[in-house]
């Protein structure tokens, strides 16, 4: 029985497009570094001394303690005439001046505060200029420990999984993190424009992100692309539909204090900005995604015309944006829950509750957002596409070998 010469698929890193295809991606990804690498250069924060809003804002320092005893007994400011009961606590500092003595708190039993027990341990602002019995004041729970336990555990699951491009992946976050610290925070507070640092920021991080998960490969490259271009879209149609919605990103409360104490500002540059830096932790998931399902297509059936690959491909897309979108829409109402609570009581018509500011602002997030994630897989697909459907090498084997299958049984019959 004669064994059939069958088509060899590509390896997955071999290059699939002609030679003049990667040197345009090349090109245009060259551009896109020069581009981010100039924007960090002219928008970098030069260190001017902002306002010390620690101060203005009444911040003061906190100082570590571990709760020693709890009981109820009668308030310090309690009378025969008028008592009131409180909830006593003593607590040995941990840190701070006073390192290792023991301070006393109270808390009205009907004040609504919170109950601590022997062994919690809490974090206690400290005035030094109060009173000796007013100096140190319940300020929160300490949850360093149990959050780094979890960010452990977040990535022990993720190397255990990914190995080293997990390790890779976690890299890349930190990259991201040190991008948003040094580069994004600093410069918009010292006045730059709030959309140029984010799409400068969030171009480092999508660079750094995706190649350090991905390796630098044409995969990663169409992907890098495919992302850039999306954040391209999704902050023009922010820009767009804030500016038609009249939102002027002065809705929060922390807002407010940062309208107060700084006046170099552009809150609703601000506003736009946090929405381009949202969007990008879903666009490259997508976009990944999808240079996959393209190069896994390829690779089976190195024959597929443009259009069937691209037709497939955009398949695998939808099934990947149905979930996407619902769990943008679910994270950004999750995030605003109490406030959903507090409208469901109120009493007033869905369109007033709709036309505040505060509500506006998560709309248009969420659908500003939404939009330009489902616009990622078209886009992605379609530069995907571009580069493995030209004449690669692996069509003329597939070619080759139905050649050989036609001129019937070989040696090995």
């Amino acid at each position: 029985m004669a064994h059939a010469h069958h088509p060899v698929a590509p390896d997955l890193d071999e290059p699939l497009a002609p030679e003049r295809t990667r040197r345009t991606l090349n090109a245009v990804v060259t551009v896109c570094l020069v581009a981010t690498a100039i924007g960090l250069a002219v928008l970098w924060p030069r260190g001017d001394e902002g306002p010390d809003l620690a101060a203005e804002l009444g911040f003061v320092e906190l100082v570590d303690a571990t709760v020693q005893s709890a009981r109820v007994s009668p308030c310090s400011f309690s009378s025969p005439q008028d008592p009131f009961e409180c909830d006593l606590v003593s607590a040995r500092l941990t840190g701070g001046p006073d390192d290792g003595e023991v301070v006393d708190l109270e808390f009205p039993l009907d004040s609504g505060s919170v109950t601590l027990r022997a062994g919690d341990a809490v974090v206690l602002n400290y005035v030094p200029d109060a009173p000796p019995e007013a100096r140190y004041q319940f300020a929160d729970f300490q949850r360093r420990t149990p959050l780094l336990v979890l960010g452990l555990i977040f990535a022990g699951v993720v190397v255990a999984l990914g190995r080293w491009r997990g390790l890779l992946a976690l890299v890349g976050l930190g990259v991201s993190l040190v991008t948003l610290t040094t580069f994004v925070l600093p410069a918009i507070l010292e006045g730059r424009s709030p959309i140029a640092v984010a799409l400068v920021g969030c171009s480092v991080i999508a660079v750094a992100a995706l190649y350090l998960a991905h390796g630098v490969t044409q995969r990663t490259t169409v992907a890098v692309l495919g992302t850039l271009a999306s954040l391209a879209l999704t902050g023009a149609l922010a820009v767009l539909f804030v500016g038609a919605s009249e939102l002027t990103g002065l809705a929060s409360e922390e807002v407010s204090f940062l309208r107060v104490f700084t006046g170099v500002l552009d809150f609703e540059g601000l506003l736009l900005a946090g929405i381009i830096i949202g969007a990008l932790g879903v666009l490259d998931d997508v976009t990944v995604t999808q240079v996959s399902a393209v190069w896994e297509l390829r690779r089976a059936d190195p024959a597929m015309g443009a259009r069937d690959l691209y037709t497939s491909a955009l398949r695998i897309g939808r099934d990947h944006i149905a979930s996407a979108v619902n769990t943008l829409v679910l994270a950004y109402a999750g995030a605003s829950l109490p406030l959903l609570l507090l409208f469901s009581q109120v009493g007033r018509p869905l369109g007033d509750v709709v036309n505040g500011e505060t509500v506006a602002v998560e709309i248009v997030r969420t659908l500003v957002g939404s939009i330009g994630l489902v616009a990622s897989v078209p886009i992605t697909t379609a530069l995907a596409v571009a580069v493995v459907a030209g004449p690669a090498r692996a069509p003329r084997r597939a070619a080759r070998g139905s050649d050989a299958m036609a001129a019937g049984p070989t040696r090995d019959s």
